[in-house]
């Protein structure tokens, strides 16, 4: 068990508050550990099943803090500490795609990165899908709205197309929850 001695905070702006811990480790050696602490985010998994088949939709969007643009499901949060979780879910679908969903089902919440980061991602399915107007945030002016096919999309995991951790994790989840948790309809 690690024990902290003492905490300061040594940066924060809306999205991001950093601080560094003094700590003390179970054999009782000192350390220091920088924490990166964020409001609760979501993941969306926009499912839409059709005579054709069953389509994912992905945003592609610059990453800053990586220099690139990428592949993703949408997910973000509001810099808010008490959001309402499916509230949240149905903001950031609608926001970053247009999407309205008729049903959505909450299937876990992660961690993101707890190694430097202490922020919760709360994961959703999205199905019975309406299609609407994005209304994106000023960072997400350039995003790019994708449908594709379940196979492509597991492609894309598979070729290194898509990169996002959470994407991935949320795909996994989603597959577990379909072999072992998914209830009947």
């Amino acid at each position: 068990m690690i024990k902290t001695i003492s905490s300061r905070e040594v940066y924060r702006n809306p999205w991001t508050s950093v601080r560094e811990d003094v700590i003390e480790r179970a054999n009782g050696q000192r350390g220091i550990y920088g924490v990166i602490d964020k409001d609760p985010a979501t993941i969306v998994i926009p499912l839409e099943t059709t005579e054709e088949g069953e389509f994912l939709y992905l945003v592609e969007q610059y990453r800053y803090t990586v220099g690139g643009r990428f592949w993703e499901f949408p997910q973000g949060g509001w810099e808010q500490a008490d959001v309402v979780p499916e509230e949240l879910a149905r903001g950031e679908l609608r926001e970053e795609t247009g999407l309205i969903a008729e049903r959505l089902t909450f299937l876990s919440t992660f961690q993101i990165a707890y190694g430097v980061m202490n922020q919760k991602h709360h994961v959703f399915l999205a199905e019975g899908l309406i299609r609407g107007e994005p209304d994106p945030d000023a960072e997400e002016s350039d995003l790019v709205l994708r449908r594709v096919s379940v196979a492509e999309f597991e492609r894309m995991l598979l070729d290194g197309t898509i990169v996002d951790n959470c994407t991935a994790a949320a795909w996994g989840l989603y597959k577990v929850w379909l072999e072992h948790g998914r209830p009947a309809r």
